[in-house]
């Protein structure tokens, strides 16, 4: 992309982040009248909705066993594994090990590394399983290559020559017959693309690894719900199987973000391709371990976030999705980036002015739902690590950990409208542990 869009992004971000500050400042000071009725017609509409989507999760524990039947072999395609690996020395023995242990015709699975520019010992470690693992197809980029994991992916593809694609980060670990089950799923349900949960490896490491491990179960009950009311599902990165003419139909992997799976997400959403969700088997993978490593994966997921709706929002509303997909996305939008804005500035006017904060009600409800879908996604049954705490006080402080999105959202969205930035990839440190 050229410096223009960047620009427009820019331009976009600030428009967004005034409509926000505006929606925050007129009613402190100017006397709306019937103000409140209508913070309590948001918050109506917001429960509902919300209640909605957390309460489709039922069929999915009905249905549940429903795809462990396992296809014949005949019918399993080939499928090529995809892992963007730069500096993980810690973790990309153990990850090739595992991809080779697991259950799938070796005539129909091929298994690509792509060393992304490492200056550990990523490629003498790979250079040595290249010899171990006759059918290990290593890919090398220069570090200097540019495009970060999509760039990446997206080189690799000209390699590849499978019908599915499954792309995984470097700390990945699935069960032996996740990629049997997968399929079945696949099967049953004509998807396009699949995501599997995400959980948490290192669940009991400390309180942050836990909360982690929550919000993953979280964001799934609410990914399950919005398919089943509006037939709206994101990517998340790790874990994501896509039909690979699908994929290049939509113009492949964004090198031009940060989140190439939200931003992947979006094109699918415009072009009708359909993502299924998928709680069981999933995909699990390390949580970050302090708040610095927090705080900067946040900034990383909060910025490619809003760009896919800088980006595509336009067409949101132009292409010929459903009203109840414009209406989930328009939902989802204004609860994960508006009112972060909106409640840290209401808090902030609030205490400069010595009055008490306007939109509280509607903050309570957000945290409510999430409260009540961080314990249903907690107390699922799972075949993957959980945390083991789900009482009362360990939901309240999840919900506590959760504000952090209250912080980082808005200083994102204040720094995308004000600073010129270019794109930058932070990885995630992997420990192996």
């Amino acid at each position: 992309m050229n410096n223009s869009f960047y620009k427009n992004r820019r331009l976009k971000a600030l428009i967004f982040f005034v409509a926000c500050a505006l929606l925050t400042i007129i009613p402190h000071y100017f006397d709306i009248k019937n103000f409140s009725y209508l913070i309590f017609a948001c918050c109506v509409v917001i429960s509902f909705y919300g209640l909605l989507v957390i309460s489709k999760n039922n069929n999915r524990s009905i249905l549940s066993n429903t795809f462990n039947k396992k296809l014949s072999e005949i019918k399993l395609p080939v499928l090529d594994i995809l892992v963007a690996a730069r500096d993980e020395e810690n973790v990309i023995e153990r990850l090739v090990e595992r991809l080779f242990n697991l259950d799938y015709p070796r005539n129909k699975l091929n298994i690509y590394i792509i060393d992304d520019g490492s200056s550990d010992k990523t490629p003498l470690i790979l250079d040595r399983l290249s010899k171990e693992y006759e059918k290990l197809k290593i890919i090398s980029r220069s570090p200097n290559a540019g495009g970060g994991k999509s760039g990446a992916l997206n080189y690799a593809l000209k390699f590849t020559h499978g019908e599915w694609l499954l792309v995984l980060d470097a700390d990945a670990q699935l069960k032996k017959d996740t990629l049997l089950r997968l399929f079945s799923f696949v099967e049953e349900g004509s998807w396009s693309a699949v995501q599997l949960r995400k959980s948490v490896t290192n669940v009991n490491n400390n309180f942050l690894t836990s909360c982690q491990s929550m919000e993953m179960a979280m964001d799934a009950i609410f990914q399950y719900g919005r398919l089943s009311v509006a037939g709206v599902s994101e990517l998340r990165g790790n874990g994501e199987l896509i039909k690979k003419d699908i994929l290049l139909k939509c113009g492949s992997f964004n090198e031009d973000t940060v989140t190439d799976d939200l931003d992947l997400s979006l094109r699918l959403l415009l072009s009708k391709s359909r993502i299924g969700i998928l709680w069981d088997p999933p995909v699990m993978e390390e949580a970050v371990e302090n708040f610095t490593a927090l705080f900067a994966q946040r900034q990383r997921w909060a910025e490619g976030g809003l760009q896919r709706f800088f980006d595509y929002g336009d067409q949101l509303f132009t292409k010929k999705i459903d009203y109840l997909q414009k209406f989930d996305v328009t939902y989802f939008f204004i609860l994960q980036y508006g009112l972060p804005i909106i409640s840290m500035l209401d808090l902030i006017l609030s205490i400069a002015l010595v009055e008490a904060p306007i939109y509280w009600p509607v903050s309570l409800t957000a945290f409510t739902l999430s409260g009540i879908a961080l314990f249903y996604g907690a107390s699922c049954k799972s075949e993957g690590p959980v945390s083991q705490n789900r009482n009362l006080l360990i939901i309240i402080l999840s919900l506590l950990y959760l504000s952090h999105w209250f912080l980082v959202i808005p200083w994102v969205a204040m720094k995308m409208s004000i600073f010129p930035k270019k794109i930058l990839w932070k990885k995630t440190l992997h420990t192996g542990v």
